[in-house]
Formats: C-alpha cells, structure tokens, sequence
C-alpha cells in the first residue's frame, strides 16, 4: 500500500487544481494571473497538508488524523488567504473567505469525486476526503 501513497497524492492535487480554478472563475476571477496564484499556491500547500495526514495515518490513530484534519484545514485556510492577500488583484471577496470557499469546495467536492469514482471505502483503503487521505490498515 505504501507504493500507492504518490499516486493518492497526485490524485488529490489535480482533484484539488481542478476543483478551485473551476470555483475561482464560477466566482468571476478573470485574471490569469490571480488563476495561476491560486495554482501556485496549491501547488505549495496541497501536498504538505497530505504529506503530513498520511504521516499521521501511519503511525498514529484515526482519530489523531480527524483532529489533525480539522486544524490543518483551518491552518491552509489562514496561510491561503494571507498569501491571496498579497498576490491577488481580485478584492470582490475578501481573500482569507475566498480561500475558505476555494478549500471547502474542492474538500466537500473532492470527497465526492473519490467516492463516486474510486469506491470510497473499501477493504483496503478508507478515504476520508476530497481526494486527500490514506488510511493504512
């Protein structure tokens, strides 16, 4: 199982990408710009905070990657909006909200998505988000 950690992690970058361009222009951000910060910056952030989950899937309890889970989400949240703050043109909304709607949309959709397509739940693998978590029996 370990040797399928790279491709979860791939999956949920592109996943996550895909999820919050499609959210930024559903939310009228044009500039490419202000688009490709967004990418960048998830580039940064989207692999740490699964790198990090898996880490504590491995060697610590379901519970400890829940709790983890919820305060490293809020963390990405801060960090997101502090960088959007600084690089984006775009002021519609304020960008610490921006980077909780870009990061609720692409968890809950993400979620989705590996459900439907890859079965969720199974013997082997139990997802527990948007495109993000391994848990190793």
């Amino acid at each position: 199982m370990i040797e399928l950690i790279p491709y979860y992690m791939i999956r949920s970058l592109l996943i996550t990408l895909v999820v919050e361009i499609l959210v930024a222009i559903i939310l009228k951000i044009k500039d490419k710009k202000d688009l490709l910060n967004i990418l960048l910056v998830n580039l940064l952030t989207n692999p740490l905070l699964n790198a990090i989950i898996i880490y504590i899937n491995v060697f610590y309890s379901i519970k400890a990657r829940n709790i983890s889970l919820i305060f490293l989400e809020i963390f990405i949240v801060f960090i997101e909006g502090f960088i959007y703050k600084r690089v984006l043109k775009y002021k519609k909304i304020n960008c610490y909200l921006l980077s909780l709607i870009l990061n609720f949309s692409s968890y809950i959709l993400g979620t989705i998505i590996n459900n439907f397509l890859w079965g969720g739940i199974n013997e082997k693998n139990y997802f527990i988000s948007f495109n993000y978590f391994l848990y190793i029996y």
